[in-house]
């Protein structure tokens, strides 16, 4: 019985830190394309692994749209907008090192992913359809209860629009939503 009772703590603990779920980005407007890069880190334990969407272009999702990443690796099949490749620091002071979204380190249950979890984002929104950005529509948005960043969890940028970063817990399943309107 302690055995049992171990090992449920072991995997409560691990599910704790394992990977943010399901990052959403949900772009509502009508009027322009969300253009940003997605973020994952260590809540706990010094913020690294830092992890960040590296395409070499960033992560785009038209006005209307919405994007899902369940994960680093699945979401190059699952989402309709995938990340090819993502940069990743796993320690202050090392170096990033880029990696496609299928390598190893990446799999969902890998050390990297069962200890970071959706963060943040970088956006820049930009006219509907075209490379000209609405100057008064970005910023940098996130988890407010990440102690890594001071970013916060909702921008209004009237006239133009306004996003809100959050997370849901359903049915034991852990859904970061970033949604733009």
């Amino acid at each position: 019985m302690k055995k049992f009772l171990l090992l449920l703590g072991i995997c409560f603990v691990s599910s704790a830190y394992a990977q943010g779920g399901t990052l959403i980005i949900q772009n509502f407007t009508t009027n322009y394309d969300f253009h940003g890069i997605i973020y994952a880190n260590n809540f706990a334990g010094g913020c690294y692994p830092f992890i960040t969407s590296k395409d070499p272009y960033p992560v785009v999702v038209p006005a209307g749209a919405t994007a899902k990443y369940e994960n680093y690796r699945d979401q190059f099949t699952s989402s309709p907008f995938p990340v090819s490749s993502w940069e990743v620091t796993l320690a202050s002071g090392s170096a990033a090192t880029t990696r496609p979204w299928n390598h190893p380190s990446l799999m969902p249950g890998g050390v990297i992913s069962n200890n970071t979890r959706w963060s943040m984002s970088k956006f820049q929104m930009y006219h509907a359809g075209t490379s000209v950005p609405e100057t008064f529509f970005n910023g940098d948005i996130g988890d407010a209860a990440n102690p890594c960043n001071s970013n916060p969890d909702f921008i209004d940028s009237s006239p133009y629009g306004s996003s809100k970063w959050f997370t849901i817990t359903s049915g034991g399943t852990v859904y970061t939503y970033l949604v733009i309107q």
